[in-house]
């Protein structure tokens, strides 16, 4: 079985780092296209984006030589995934750039996949469009991080929703990696008969609490080892209140707050910590896929943001042996309350979190046994599941349900400049998704129930 995993980015978020997980444990032949490029957005002149227009299926990283990342320890997720199966690089500039599709289509063509897997909004728009022209057999999305309000951390509007409807009816299940999202799905319009629920997943044995691990990190990061540490993960966006944190450790004398995770946010944070007279006791280390490095130097983990689609870094923390407080946690929230002991659940309060981090620094270093939770979690889990997806939907692609392949004179108006809004074929699906962007939700609407597969 061949497939290919369409994602935006290949970056420490959640997203990334599940692919990473996942891909060693996948009975499968595996690769990966990346929209964007190892460091960001590719030149459209540059010798990516030359090779797709001319023909050809993007260009593989060499085996762990992906450029950029982290610059943390344990190098880029993209280098761990680049070191473990082939990577195309697609090229794409900005959000619109809609060659993105002609590129994916030319490699699925080339690649001959028997499966296309997309995650993150982005590629989960391209991704199934393009599986859709050139017939993929079996086309999956895995739906990472659809909040209430946001998708991929921008503010989804009435064009969001539908452009992501539209995209949705061209593939044959949407994963939720919870039930939080899959009702969320549900909500959007997405028919329950189409939406999968498999969990995130970690493996518990990269987790494991090393005590030398613990003191080369600390050392490395210039934390002293007799010190209470406070840890949080996750991309510092406003969303994930790490604000509240910074109030809470403002109020802990001698305790260190040690934040893993790049974004926006990131000197907005650093501002409060001086203005709260805590710059010295907050270590911002960056993004980095070495995320059970981080966590063996800290004492507990505290996630106080009040969204989450399943809540990764507490299953991590949990892992790692740590005391676990959070806000909002779908992972733990719908299994049973001993499945997690070692995890409280504390409202987004500066106050309430402070005195409970106040208490486990009164009662010194603790590790605990990693709980029922984690095990329920693990990517092997993760992985079994996905495989009896794709092969179940494989052995449902009948010849009269898998989409004839564009034929290539079809496909190659992609290269043409786009028709005209309406037109039909290949260049019409393209205009859907135009469309969709600059709000004509209607006409593309229209547009995609004679493209879109019948929903079930």
């Amino acid at each position: 079985m061949r497939v290919l995993h369409v994602i935006t980015a290949l970056t420490a978020c959640g997203a990334g780092q599940q692919l990473r997980a996942l891909l060693p444990h996948l009975d499968a032949e595996c690769e990966v296209a990346v929209l964007t490029g190892p460091t960001g957005p590719v030149d459209p002149t540059g010798p990516t984006a030359a090779a797709a227009e001319a023909g050809g299926e993007g260009t593989p990283v060499a085996e762990g030589g992906a450029e950029g990342g982290a610059g943390a320890a344990g190098g880029s997720v993209e280098e761990a995934v680049a070191a473990a199966v082939p990577v195309h690089h697609v090229g794409m500039r900005g959000h619109r750039d809609l060659r993105a599709v002609r590129r994916l289509a030319r490699l699925m063509r080339a690649g001959r996949y028997d499966v296309v897997h997309t995650h993150l909004y982005r590629a989960c728009v391209y991704g199934r469009v393009a599986a859709h022209l050139v017939g993929v057999p079996v086309i999956v999305a895995t739906e990472h991080s659809l909040g209430e309000e946001r998708i991929d951390g921008r503010r989804t509007t009435p064009g969001t929703r539908a452009l992501y409807r539209v995209a949705e009816a061209l593939g044959d299940v949407t994963v939720a990696v919870s039930v939080a999202v899959a009702d969320r799905l549900a909500r959007w319009g997405v028919p329950r008969s189409r939406i999968e629920v498999i969990p995130n997943g970690i493996d518990p044995l990269l987790y494991r609490h090393d005590p030398r691990l613990r003191h080369e990190t600390r050392a490395r990061l210039g934390i002293p080892q007799d010190v209470h540490v406070v840890g949080g993960v996750g991309r510092l966006e406003p969303g994930k209140r790490f604000d509240v944190l910074l109030e809470a450790v403002a109020g802990l004398d001698e305790t260190v707050l040690l934040l893993a995770g790049e974004g926006g946010a990131r000197w907005a944070l650093a501002e409060r910590a001086q203005a709260l007279g805590i710059k010295r006791r907050v270590v911002f280390a960056g993004a980095s896929a070495d995320v059970p490095a981080l966590l063996s130097a800290v004492d507990v983990l505290a996630s106080p943001s009040v969204e989450e689609t399943f809540g990764l870094a507490a299953v991590e923390g949990l892992a790692a042996g740590l005391p676990v407080l959070y806000s909002c946690c779908p992972a733990l929230e719908e299994l049973p309350a001993h499945a997690a002991p070692g995890a409280l659940r504390v409202p987004s309060d500066a106050g309430r979190l402070r005195a409970e981090l106040r208490a486990l620094a009164a009662a010194g270093p603790l590790r605990l046994q990693p709980p029922p939770a984690v095990a329920h979690y693990d990517i092997r889990r993760h992985a079994a599941r996905t495989g009896t997806l794709y092969e179940r939907l494989l052995r449902e692609a009948s010849p009269a349900a898998i989409p004839a392949p564009v034929p290539a004179p079809a496909l190659a108006v992609l290269a043409e400049p786009p028709e005209p809004p309406g037109a039909r074929g290949t260049a019409g699906t393209v205009d859907t998704v135009e469309a969709m962007e600059t709000g004509k939700a209607a006409e593309a609407m229209e547009a995609a129930e004679s493209t879109g597969r019948a929903q079930a």
